[in-house]
C-alpha cells in the first residue's frame, strides 16, 4: 500500500513552475531595464540557475509517502526515509488538531508521517484507515 499526499503534491509542482519562471522573467527584464547596474549574460544564466535551485527545494514538499505492507512501514518526509517493522509502531496516530499523522514508538518517541495530511480530507482518513488496518493485522499474528 503507498499513501502519498494530493494538495501538497500540487501546491509544491505549482510553486516550483511559479518560482523558476519568475526568475526567468526577472532575469530577462533585468537585462534591458536601466537600473544602472551592468547586468551581463552570465549573470542572467546565474539568475535561471538560483531559480531552479530554488523550485527543486520547493520540490522537496512533494517527496513524503508512505509504503506500508505486512512486515513493516517505510515513512519518507521531505530529507529522510526511515523503514521500520510493525514491531516498533506503538500506534498510528492523528491527534486531534494535527497537521498529518504520525507513528508512536517505544520511550515516549515518534515519527511524523508527512503523507498523511489533514488538508488532503477523505483521503488522509482513508490512508490512516489503511495504515492502521496493516497495523492491527501486524500485531494480532
Amino acid at each position: 500500500m503507498v499513501v502519498r499526499p494530493r494538495k501538497v503534491l500540487i501546491a509544491a509542482w505549482v510553486g516550483s513552475v511559479a518560482v523558476v519562471l519568475l526568475f526567468v522573467v526577472v532575469a530577462v527584464l533585468l537585462r534591458n531595464t536601466q537600473t544602472g547596474v551592468y547586468f551581463r549574460f552570465a549573470d542572467q544564466v546565474a539568475l535561471v540557475l538560483m531559480g531552479l535551485l530554488v523550485g527543486g527545494g520547493v520540490l522537496l514538499l512533494a517527496r513524503p509517502r508512505v509504503r506500508a505492507d505486512a512486515e513493516g512501514i517505510e515513512v519518507r518526509n521531505i530529507l529522510t526515509t526511515r523503514r521500520l517493522p510493525w514491531g516498533l509502531v506503538r500506534r498510528v496516530a492523528f491527534p486531534d488538531g494535527a497537521s498529518w499523522a504520525r507513528l508512536d514508538l517505544p520511550d515516549d518517541e515518534y515519527l511524523p508521517v508527512l503523507a498523511i495530511q489533514a488538508v488532503d480530507g477523505f483521503r488522509a482518513v482513508e490512508g490512516i484507515a489503511k495504515v492502521r488496518a496493516l497495523h492491527a493485522a501486524a500485531r494480532t499474528s
